[in-house]
C-alpha cells in the first residue's frame, strides 16, 4: 500500500508519482519520507515499466523539502535524530538506485529535500521561473555527505557552494546554465517536456538504460568519508542554532545565529 500522499498513476511502461500536498507545498514529513523509500523500491522491482516521472502535486511547487513545522516531534532527541537521518538517507538513496531512469518534472519551488530529491533523479526538467536551491544554512543544519555529492557531481564544488554557503536561489535558466536542470523550457511547456522526455526513455532498451544507469553510479565509486564522519552531520540538530532557527522559522522571523 502506498503513501496517501504519494498518488501513482501509471501510462503504460511509465509511472508517475506525485507528492501530493500542496497545501504544504508538497513538503516531507518523516511519514512521507518513508513512503518515498518504499514506493520507489516497489518500482525499482517492476521490470515491466520503464521509466518514473516524480513531480509536485499542482504548480506551486515540486516540494518545499521537509516540514521544517514537524520537527518539533520528528526530531529533538538522539533516538529521534538518528531514526530521522536514517529515513531520510534510505529514502534519498532510493531514488538514485531505483533500477529505471527517473524524471523529475520541476514546477515552482524545488527547495531543500525538494532539491535533493530532485539531484538524486537521473533527468530534471524544470520551467524557467523554478526557484531551486539547499536552504540549509537558513536552520543551521548540515546537509548529508551523500547529499552534496550529486550536487558536485552535476555542477561542481563551485555551486554546491553557491547554493550551501551562499544560500542561492536558482531561476531555472540559471539553474540549467550551472548544469543542475538538464534542461529548461517555458513554465507551461513542462509537464509536456518531461513526459516526452520519459516516452523517449522508453523507447530504448531497457536493459541498455539499467546498465547505463548503473555504471554511471558504479564508476562514481564509494563516498570518501567515514561512517564517523557521517554519523557527526546529525550533529547539528543539537546546536542552540538550530533550535532558535527552527524557532524563528516557525514565527516567520529571520534567524540569528551565534555559531554555537
Amino acid at each position: 500500500m502506498y503513501h496517501p500522499k504519494l498518488s501513482i498513476t501509471r501510462q503504460g511502461v511509465i509511472v508517475i508519482v506525485a507528492f501530493d500536498r500542496p497545501e504544504r507545498r508538497n513538503a516531507f514529513d518523516l511519514s512521507m519520507w518513508r513512503g518515498l523509500q518504499v514506493t520507489m523500491e516497489a518500482l525499482s522491482a517492476d521490470d515491466d515499466l520503464r521509466c518514473v516521472v516524480l513531480r509536485g502535486a499542482g504548480t506551486q511547487a515540486f516540494s518545499a523539502g521537509a516540514d521544517i513545522g514537524a520537527f518539533a516531534v520528528e526530531r529533538g532527541t538522539p533516538e529521534r535524530e538518528e531514526e530521522y537521518a536514517h529515513v531520510l538517507d534510505a529514502s534519498m538513496q532510493s531514488v538514485r538506485l531505483c533500477q529505471h531512469p527517473v524524471v523529475a518534472m520541476i514546477m515552482g519551488h524545488c527547495l531543500g529535500g525538494g532539491a535533493g530529491i530532485a539531484t538524486m533523479c537521473d533527468f530534471r526538467v524544470g520551467g524557467e521561473g523554478i526557484r531551486m536551491g539547499i536552504t540549509a544554512r537558513n536552520l543551521g543544519i548540515w546537509y548529508p555527505y551523500a547529499e552534496i555529492d550529486p550536487i558536485i557531481q552535476l555542477a561542481g564544488t563551485g555551486v554546491a557552494a553557491e547554493m550551501l554557503i551562499e544560500g542561492r536561489i536558482f531561476n531555472g535558466r540559471e539553474a540549467y546554465e550551472k548544469g543542475l536542470l538538464s534542461r529548461v523550457v517555458p513554465d507551461d511547456a513542462v509537464e509536456a517536456e518531461a513526459l516526452a522526455l520519459a516516452r523517449r526513455i522508453s523507447e530504448g532498451s531497457p536493459l541498455s538504460a539499467r546498465f547505463h544507469k548503473a555504471a554511471l553510479r558504479r564508476l562514481r565509486g564509494p563516498l570518501p568519508v567515514t561512517p564517523a564522519e557521517d554519523a557527526a552531520v546529525s550533529d547539528c540538530t543539537r546546536t542552540e542554532d538550530f533550535r532558535d532557527a527552527c524557532r524563528a522559522f516557525l514565527a516567520k522571523q529571520k534567524p540569528v545565529f551565534h555559531g554555537r
